[in-house]
């Protein structure tokens, strides 16, 4: 066992939403073995508030978030990344930051709950099943054998991670 501490990296579009509660989930449910942060490619410049309430709800932190741009972590000084993982199609799809160290990476896709139009039952819907999508998602990250496995091997399962149930359609179609 190592007493590293990963840093992990949650990309979307906009960071307001999915990436957020990803990076809540990771540092609560990591133990101190991970940080996690995220940003956007566009980031929208606010948190969603009810990815702030599903948190909440669920015993996460909820509170300190911003939306902010990838770019803040590619530059000097920015913590270097171990994990990347985007978690919607579109950032998967877009040219990133040359990302210092060669961090591991892997498409996490879910439907964005942002997206929902509807009742706020039918919102709220959508950010409880995307929280639940990203928990299984994280904790069968946190299950992996980090230290011990060979890089292609432990890149090989962070994808295979990607194809849970909730994949978005490019996730899906990754295997």
């Amino acid at each position: 066992m190592t007493d590293k501490t990963y840093n992990v990296l949650f990309l979307c579009t906009g960071n307001s939403a999915r990436s957020i509660l990803a990076e809540s989930i990771l540092n609560k449910e990591g133990g101190g073995r991970f940080r996690a942060f995220s940003a956007g490619s566009h980031p929208k410049g606010e948190v969603n508030p009810h990815a702030i309430r599903e948190l909440a709800a669920l015993g996460y932190p909820s509170t300190g978030f911003t939306s902010k741009s990838w770019d803040v972590f590619a530059e000097p000084g920015a913590p270097q990344m171990d994990f990347i993982f985007t978690v919607c199609d579109s950032a998967a799809g877009e040219a990133c930051p040359v990302w210092i160290g060669h961090p591991m990476t892997a498409h996490w896709g879910i439907e964005d709950p942002a997206a929902v139009q509807g009742t706020d039952i039918e919102i709220q819907r959508a950010f409880v099943q995307a929280a639940r999508f990203l928990k299984n998602r994280i904790s069968a990250f946190l299950a992996l054998p980090h230290s011990s496995v060979d890089r292609l091997a432990l890149e090989q399962h962070l994808r295979q991670i990607g194809t849970l149930e909730g994949a978005s359609v490019k996730s899906a179609k990754a295997e």
